[in-house]
């Protein structure tokens, strides 16, 4: 007899979000097999958290006022698992930091899109389904499917774009990767962002990866991008 399918917690919770992009969002997550619910004021969706009992929840930054950050780090204190998501203005790293500030796991950028807001919900909502894959390289081992790091065995959180990031450059060790080639391969080949994002990112993954004097993996390749290589 075979086993009974695997029940994934697929509900998510809109909350304190601009109404007309809280629509949109709410029928492309339906339309993918999502269970959205919109909670168009903070009071009201933290009264109605328990019931829903969302895997992700996705606020706007702007929007959510001191009763919304004090909602957000008393859930990163209490429970572990549960993703949150901030949605903001721009992708100025006064934005990430505030973001990160509160206990956000990952932001959305406005104008809404309804493919980068599909890929990011279901880069932390994917069931795992496939066998196990692994990219290995020196003390690194990037899981595939769970998508986090393990460093010396010690598990490491990784954002979606971190994750992409180190992907690409455990894809193809000791290769020296152009910014360009990098850019097209995480963020795609029409990105129009800051022409800082690289570097930003590169920053980010360098103080997770060298924790406790562990070694440098991550080189710069100045004038051209960067290598994954042991020094």
């Amino acid at each position: 007899m075979s086993s009974a399918p695997k029940v994934f917690n697929l509900n998510i919770l809109l909350l304190q979000i601009e109404e007309s992009l809280a629509q949109k969002a709410n029928t492309d997550l339906k339309e993918a097999g999502y269970y959205p619910f919109i909670s168009p004021k903070i009071e009201q969706g933290i009264k109605d958290y328990p019931k829903i009992n969302p895997a992700l929840i996705i606020l706007e930054r702007q929007l959510m006022g001191p009763v919304g950050v004090k909602f957000c780090r008393q859930l990163r204190q209490a429970r572990e698992g549960i993703v949150l998501i901030t949605v903001v203005e721009n992708e100025s790293i006064e934005e990430r930091i505030a973001c990160l500030e509160i206990g956000a796991d990952d932001y959305l950028v406005k104008p809404y899109n309804r493919e980068s807001f599909l890929k990011l919900v279901s880069f932390y909502l994917q069931p795992n389904l496939t066998p196990q894959e692994q990219l290995r390289f020196s003390d690194l081992i990037l899981d595939l499917n769970s998508r986090r790091l393990f460093l010396n065995q010690k598990g490491i959180d990784l954002t979606m774009k971190e994750f992409e990031l180190l992907k690409c450059l455990m894809s193809h060790p000791r290769e020296v990767l152009t910014r360009e080639q990098i850019l097209e391969s995480v963020w795609g080949y029409d990105f129009q962002g800051e022409s800082n994002v690289i570097e930003v990112y590169i920053r980010y993954l360098r103080l997770k990866i060298e924790v406790d004097g562990q070694k440098r993996l991550i080189h710069t390749v100045r004038g051209v991008g960067y290598v994954l290589r042991e020094p």
